[in-house]
């Protein structure tokens, strides 16, 4: 399967500017990509307290419409983030988008600090079906918490998607946590960070694939790129074959904190 990263800059605050880059990066896919995947917030950029009202759009709004079209017209998948206005809340938003329509809609459950006052939280770890691979997404800070990963692991998920906003120097963060998060899980992971600089940041880029064996597929520098891979797909039953950390796991033991010798504390299991 051939998967697309768009490793972009993208504008604070400039929706016209950043649905103009994303529909020249689908239109330059190749004519066998299944998914393209944007970074964080792309078709908005990353809002203010003072602008989200005026950028937060429905998943339904004109922006995500225009990549809705886009991918009927390219017979691609996007996933794509943005600032979503729901029911009078505003959510970091992630959608999977196919030629039939919205796959997935998932909102950051896991506020970084300049999110806290911008966004509502998210209340759901979601998946869905998509090309013969069951498919969840997580969204930047959301990767830095193994529950998440697991929580999707534990729906059966092969294809992690994380649109990123990681910035420096942050950078190393978030490839040891994908590269755990992949392993851990037995299951591939996408993710595609912001590059460039915005509003005093400077982005990471380095958006990479990594797959079920917690190994580096191909990544990107920290430069604009669009970056085509190919997933082998038989690594996940192979990843898969001899054990199976979902299943071999013992979390739900009973257990109790106790004071040894020299004061050493300890998690004994009941058994």
């Amino acid at each position: 399967m051939i998967v697309e990263l768009a490793q972009l800059p993208g504008v604070d605050g400039d929706i016209p500017a950043n649905t103009a880059s994303a529909l020249e990066a689908i239109a330059r896919c190749g004519p066998d990509t299944r998914l393209l995947v944007f970074p964080e917030t792309y078709l908005t950029g990353f809002p203010t307290a003072d602008n989200i009202a005026s950028l937060a759009q429905p998943i339904d709004g004109p922006a995500i419409s225009a990549i809705q079209q886009a991918a009927r017209d390219k017979n691609i998948s996007i996933a794509i983030g943005f600032a979503e206005a729901h029911d009078g809340h505003f959510y970091n938003t992630t959608a999977l988008l196919t030629p039939q329509g919205v796959a997935l809609a998932y909102r950051k459950t896991h506020l970084w600090a300049s999110d806290h006052g911008i966004f509502t939280p998210g209340d759901a770890l979601v998946s869905c079906e998509w090309e013969g691979l069951r498919v969840g997404i997580l969204i930047c800070y959301d990767i830095e918490f193994p529950e998440t990963a697991r929580a999707l692991a534990q729906q059966e998920v092969d294809l992690l998607i994380v649109t990123n906003g990681n910035m420096d120097p942050y950078g190393p963060v978030h490839r040891t946590a994908i590269t755990a998060r992949a392993m851990e899980n037995q299951l591939f992971a996408v993710m595609t960070n912001r590059c460039g600089s915005g509003d005093g940041l400077q982005f990471a880029g380095e958006s990479a694939v990594i797959n079920p064996f917690g190994q580096l597929v191909a990544s990107c520098g920290r430069d604009p790129q669009q970056l085509r891979v190919a997933l082998d797909l038989t690594q996940l039953q192979a990843s898969r074959r001899d054990y199976r950390y979902l299943h071999d796991r013992r979390i739900a033991l009973a257990g109790s904190i106790s004071t040894g010798e020299h004061g050493q504390r300890s998690f004994r299991i009941k058994h």
